[in-house]
């Protein structure tokens, strides 16, 4: 049995949530979109990765590829409201069959798995410090407070199809384990010790830990817009 959680908020310091999500067990698919570029760009951005992406993967597209068509879409749209700014977000997307999943991501929105009391990062941020810790020029640690953190190096609507980099990793979702999609602005706030100690909490539902996480986000500052969704398996 799967259930799931969902929450987004604006955050302590914004005026506008960019970020949207969706979730439905039945299509076994789940995102977390972030979107930028000011003004309401960004909301139209992340509103046109999750209408594209549900609306493919409901005709049977895989993930990679509904991804792939949502980034064409953002474009298409961009240059016939024919702005200077151009408008874009991240993403983040789970598809669960049976108890196989797979994740998706393009920018810096997350996706971790919570198993056997564990926490672990599946995805890797298309990021400016990400490249650096790459090449090992910086520690994980000082990419917490790097003034070029929110950098992205890719983003729909923004990275050009043929150079988009849809990355994907796919796993088991046995019963008892969680998986976890966020934006940046829980991860800005509280750290893999903190977001683990909240998904620990199993004897709370999914929702009352999504919860207990936008909550930490806001303790810790709500700098951004923050967006959750946890998918548990039972």
């Amino acid at each position: 049995m799967i259930e799931f959680g969902h929450l987004t908020h604006v955050g302590l310091r914004r005026e506008l949530n960019e970020d949207t999500y969706y979730g439905d067990s039945e299509l076994g698919l789940w995102l977390v979109a972030d979107g930028m570029g000011g003004h309401e760009y960004g909301e139209v951005a992340s509103a046109l990765a999750r209408e594209t992406i549900v609306r493919e993967t409901r005709q049977g597209t895989p993930l990679q590829q509904a991804i792939r068509i949502a980034d064409e879409e953002i474009i298409r749209a961009s240059r016939q409201r024919n702005d200077a700014l151009p408008m874009g977000t991240t993403v983040v997307a789970a598809r669960l069959v049976g108890n196989r999943f797979e994740v998706a991501w393009v920018g810096d929105s997350r996706a971790y798995l919570w198993r056997d009391g564990k926490l672990a990062q599946l995805s890797q941020d298309h990021s400016y410090v990400q490249e650096l810790i790459a090449q090992g020029a910086i520690t994980i640690d000082q990419a917490r407070s790097h003034p070029h953190r929110n950098v992205v190096t890719q983003a729909l609507g923004v990275t050009e199809p043929q150079v988009l980099n849809v990355a994907t990793l796919s796993g088991e979702l046995a019963p008892g384990s969680q998986l976890l999609l966020c934006s940046d602005g829980l991860t800005e706030e509280v750290d893999d010790q903190g977001i683990s100690r909240v998904l620990a909490h199993t004897e709370c539902s999914a929702q009352e830990c999504v919860d207990g996480l936008v909550a930490a986000a806001l303790d810790g500052g709500g700098s951004d817009n923050v967006t959750v969704v946890l998918v548990r398996s039972h």
